[in-house]
């Protein structure tokens, strides 16, 4: 079914917007990004029923919210609906993207595009229809988004946003992030420098014919809620406190009561045969490889019965004794900072983390604030609730520790001691161990001085070769247009001529870049002149998904964003990220 009888039968009411919508939400369930697959289908029906009306706007706010604070939280929420996005350039990539945020519950939107509408649009383009044709497209497509979610501010400026970025800088500093999507090298270059100045966050995004490309450009960005897929329970039993020490000695492994003695949570198990081990090897734990089989048979030998499950969890936990004490290497130059030094211009995070440096090094006697949680595990209830109580109680008096300091620094820096939230600081020490600190390259920097061995080894490796061929030529296009005020074969009659010189233009590029003798293959030239800067919806619609989960981690601070540049391959249906 052609774009133009889809849009026919939804006016009618027909099957056209359904048999779309199950074409979207099936897109979106073959996407791994976070923002892509969190809308399930009642969502899509909520889309299909606000663009015939039959929604009311508390309907839709209140599903857009609940689903919101089931995946990011109450402050990840509150976050986005506090943020205000910028698009430039509102083709497939760029309305997609924003479709995506205001579904999310994004706080306000300004799409800026200077074109009209045309009827290619009506083909590779959702938010436009027949009656857009000839209006414009910022226009258009705002409108779309607005009737998709009514809560979210949106408005739009029929300018195109090359001369905005020309002419006016200072525009872009009202925002929380910018989305640039399409837009040239020069171009990209100059936003960026503005984005830095005014610290605004950037995202760039294009797609072009079966490619594209992803980039996030922010000065630095901090994370307290990394939320790692694996990380090590923080339970000390290398390290026990008193209390725990203590709870600990109250039980009795020799209990002989069977159904007691199959009910000892794991967790005292390894505090109390770490202690045994300790008093027969010089107060050491095992530490080599024989050592710690050794551990894993005295533990074993303690078990009355093969179904004592406790017991199996005490043996596969048992590496939780044998882990290093201290911080990690992450945390390590997180604190070693010069962010983390005491100055008047600290940011609340670097605060908190100058507050946790003194923690470790005093209080902390080389570890960071007690998380206070448990994992599940065999045990009787009341153990379990005992022992949960003793992990919080640790928790909330290394947080109250931690509390102290931050003040004293705010006061020791003329703030309002209270400026930081018991709320965040609470959060910064359940996941003081999983602190992330994110810094990207000025993409001025990559473009002029790539790091070269990273470079040289994308080009010769095999795994690498076609995405470093796309990101040269997703440069090289940019020149070609410069040169021929056209993009390599976009008019028929002249693909024989632009293969010929793009692939100049590609070996000029590759030549300033100090790969001198590097080439591209024919293949991925003759390729990248056959999509004419075509801009596919399908192809929109993936970039999308990446780029609405980069956008979300940026402004809930929750999980990490990626470093470097996702380049999409879809000739193989890959995609890879480039550090240069």
């Amino acid at each position: 079914m052609c774009h133009v009888s889809c849009i026919e039968e939804r006016r009618r009411g027909g099957k056209g917007w359904g048999r779309r919508e199950k074409e979207s939400a099936s897109e979106m369930e073959n996407y791994s990004g976070l923002a892509v697959d969190v809308y399930p289908q009642n969502i899509w029906r909520l889309i299909t029923h606000t663009r015939r009306g039959y929604l009311a706007r508390k309907e839709m706010e209140g599903v857009v919210t609940s689903c919101g604070k089931w995946i990011w939280g109450e402050q990840g929420q509150a976050a986005l609906g506090k943020a205000s996005i910028c698009l430039l350039n509102c083709g497939p990539t760029g309305s997609e993207t924003l479709k995506n945020l205001v579904l999310g519950g994004i706080g306000s939107i300004t799409v800026i595009d200077g074109s009209k509408v045309e009827v290619g649009d009506l083909g590779n383009n959702f938010m436009v229809d027949e009656s857009s044709v000839g209006q414009s497209k910022a226009k258009s497509v705002c409108a779309f988004l607005q009737e998709l979610n009514d809560a979210v501010k949106a408005k739009f400026i029929e300018e195109y946003p090359e001369a905005l970025i020309q002419t006016n800088p200072s525009f872009f500093s009202q925002f929380t992030l910018v989305v640039a999507t399409q837009l040239a090298e020069d171009s990209m270059v100059k936003l960026d420098r503005i984005c830095r100045e005014a610290n605004v966050m950037l995202v760039f995004a294009r797609s072009y014919g079966l490619t594209g490309f992803v980039r996030i450009s922010v000065k630095e960005h901090t994370v307290i809620e990394s939320k790692p897929d694996h990380f090590l329970d923080d339970l000390r039993l290398n390290c026990p406190w008193p209390e725990l020490r203590s709870f600990a000695e109250t039980i009795d492994l020799d209990v002989p009561d069977p159904v007691v003695h199959k009910h000892i949570p794991y967790v005292v198990i390894l505090v109390k045969m770490a202690e045994e081990w300790a008093k027969t090897h010089g107060g050491s734990l095992p530490s080599t490889r024989e050592e710690k089989k050794d551990f894993k048979d005295l533990i074993r030998a303690r078990m009355r019965a093969m179904d004592e499950d406790n017991f199996k969890e005490a043996i596969e936990a048992s590496f939780k004794v044998f882990a290093p004490r201290g911080i990690g290497s992450n945390l390590q130059r997180i604190i070693s900072d010069s962010c983390a030094d005491i100055d008047s211009n600290m940011s609340d995070f670097w605060v908190m983390v100058a507050a946790l440096k003194e923690f470790i090094a005093n209080e902390g006697a080389g570890e960071a604030p007690l998380e206070g949680s448990i994992p599940d595990m065999t045990s009787s209830t009341e153990l379990y609730v005992n022992l949960q109580k003793i992990y919080q109680a640790k928790a909330e008096a290394d947080f109250f520790v931690i509390e102290q300091r931050v003040r004293n620094i705010l006061k020791k820096i003329g703030r309002d001691p209270d400026s930081i939230s018991k709320k965040m600081i609470k959060s910064f020490c359940k996941n003081a161990r999983k602190l992330t600190v994110c810094r990207y390259r000025l993409l001025e920097d990559e473009f002029n001085s790539p790091v070269q061995p990273e470079l040289q080894k994308y080009l010769t490796d095999e795994d690498y070769s076609i995405a470093v061929g796309f990101y040269i030529l997703l440069r090289a296009v940019d020149r070609f247009a410069a040169n021929y005020n056209s993009f390599p074969g976009q008019f028929d009659g002249e693909t024989d001529d632009d293969i010929s010189r793009l692939k100049t233009t590609a070996v000029g590029l590759l030549s300033d870049l100090g790969c001198n003798g590097s080439t591209l293959t024919e293949d991925l030239i003759n390729e990248m002149c056959r999509y004419g800067a075509a801009e596919l919806h399908a192809v929109a619609a993936f970039i999308r998904g990446i780029v609405s989960q980069e956008i979300i981690k940026l402004i809930t601070r929750q999980f990490v964003p990626m470093s470097g540049t996702f380049v999409f391959n879809g000739i193989d249906h890959k995609s890879q990220l480039l550090s240069l």
